[in-house]
């Protein structure tokens, strides 16, 4: 192979280490995002639960005070 290819090999090679970890960043950022997100479905169904729980009514069909 002739000196030039393999130039052009190594810039390829290092585009793709720069993508790759770029890549990397952001699924490690939307697994954060991911894991908050569940973290607040647990703590929402949680607070959910405990209204039932309490004798409330939970899906908003009261009819308003003023009515």
């Amino acid at each position: 192979m002739s000196e030039q290819r393999f130039v052009e090999l190594e810039i390829k090679v290092a585009y793709q280490e720069d993508l790759t970890q770029a890549l990397n960043q952001i699924v490690s950022v939307q697994q954060r995002q991911i894991d908050r997100l569940e973290a607040t479905c647990k703590l929402l169904h949680e607070r959910l639960k405990s209204l039932q729980d309490m004798g409330h009514e939970a899906d908003g069909d009261e009819t308003p005070p003023h009515y």
